[in-house]
């Protein structure tokens, strides 16, 4: 089963869902902004991915954090409670698969993973 977390209005997790879609991809949505995220989770993603994949610090919500919570974005420890602090700066979407996760949306990558 494929488990997609995203925020629905964000284009790029648009993007994926009508790739899903289009792929005719069974999956689940967690949308951060009505489910939250769980710092455990997350912890996960890094701990598969790498902390400079999962935060996205590009976004105006991280532009708009304090130093102070910069520096726990930075922190593999810290980030995991940060991030389910403020969602948004998860790099998005996050899919979770049979295989693994998947960050971001690459359409090539998507296809030789999900297939």
């Amino acid at each position: 089963m494929i488990h997609l977390y995203g925020i629905p209005n964000c284009d790029t997790v648009k993007k994926a869902r009508v790739w899903l879609d289009d792929q005719g991809k069974a999956y689940t949505f967690h949308d951060y902004k009505k489910e939250g995220a769980d710092p455990e989770r997350i912890a996960g993603w890094i701990a598969a991915a790498g902390l400079d994949i999962v935060v996205n610090r590009k976004g105006t919500t991280f532009r708009a954090l304090s130093d102070d919570d910069k520096a726990r974005a930075a922190d593999a420890n810290s980030a995991p409670a940060l991030l389910a602090e403020h969602p948004s700066v998860i790099k998005r979407p996050i899919v979770e698969h049979e295989g693994g996760i998947l960050v971001g949306f690459k359409p090539e990558e998507w296809a030789a993973t999900l297939g």
